[in-house]
């Protein structure tokens, strides 16, 4: 294991609203892997590289979820910087998860943090959103939609699209929901609103890859199918890979590949 500082400028990025365009100093960790390095045996490393950047965006809210070092693992494998922001209130962080509120500025952050690194590749940033993750997800690819800072590539997993409907289907979310969003939908449905990736689609810019099990009992497959079908009638480049018969965490060789399907797609020229 070993770790490294980041830079407080970040390369002249422009900052979102409500955002500094300046970071305070970061420590990051690099982890050894468990997993087979079949695929980073093949990568070519040199001084000079610059890497491509996947920011993963964990599900879950609070304690619940959380970030799933064994994927992080598997996918610095496929030549990845790869950077799992903890959102706020999280994992000894300061201040509150919000399900999408001020937790959204913690990804665009991440984003502003890699942009900066003198090993990274600017142009070859990419964010994956796993479940509630895709609210973040889609919030930070929205924010950065203009060239030369453009989000490279979005990938939504098993992601919400619609928090309302999200409330409606999952019963046993509704009181965290509305303590967390202030009410339900029906009194405060500007919240919902703003927080559901399905009212960000004109924003976005960036190819997207949308990948949903057929048999998710979490967050419907129906999200995927709504977030497909409104980024093809916005005329967005949209992919969507749907895994038959998978639940909201795909099992075995299939979640293999699945994330080996997924690196295919970030890695082929748009």
């Amino acid at each position: 294991m070993s770790s490294f500082s980041v830079p407080t400028e970040v390369d002249n990025l422009p900052s979102s609203p409500t955002l500094s365009s300046t970071l305070q100093p970061v420590k990051l960790t690099a982890l050894a892997s468990r997993y087979s390095r079949a695929h980073s045996n093949q990568i070519h490393i040199d001084q000079n590289t610059l890497w491509p950047v996947l920011i993963y965006c964990r599900g879950g809210l609070g304690n619940y979820g959380g970030v799933n070092t064994s994927w992080i693992e598997q996918f610095v494998n496929y030549g990845y910087i790869v950077f799992a922001p903890a959102y706020r209130g999280n994992e000894g962080g300061e201040g509150r998860d919000e399900y999408g509120g001020s937790d959204l500025q913690d990804v665009v952050s991440a984003y502003q943090l890699v942009h900066g690194l003198p090993f990274a590749d600017p142009s070859r940033i990419s964010i994956m959103g796993f479940s509630r993750g895709a609210i973040n997800a889609v919030h930070a690819a929205a924010t950065y939609n203009i060239q030369p800072h453009r989000v490279h590539k979005l990938v939504l997993w098993s992601g919400v699209a619609d928090v309302a409907q999200t409330y409606m289907e999952r019963t046993d979310l509704r009181r965290t929901l509305k303590r967390v969003l202030g009410n339900s939908p029906h009194r405060v449905p500007e919240a919902y609103t703003a927080r559901s990736p399905l009212f960000k689609v004109s924003e976005l810019r960036c190819p997207v890859l949308i990948m949903h099990g057929t048999e998710d009992t979490q967050v419907k497959y129906s999200h995927g199918t709504q977030m497909y079908n409104e980024l093809k009638r916005s005329g967005a480049d949209v992919t969507f890979h749907a895994y038959g018969g998978e639940n909201h965490h795909f099992q075995g060789t299939v979640q293999q590949t699945a994330i080996s399907h997924m690196f295919k797609w970030l890695g082929t020229r748009s």
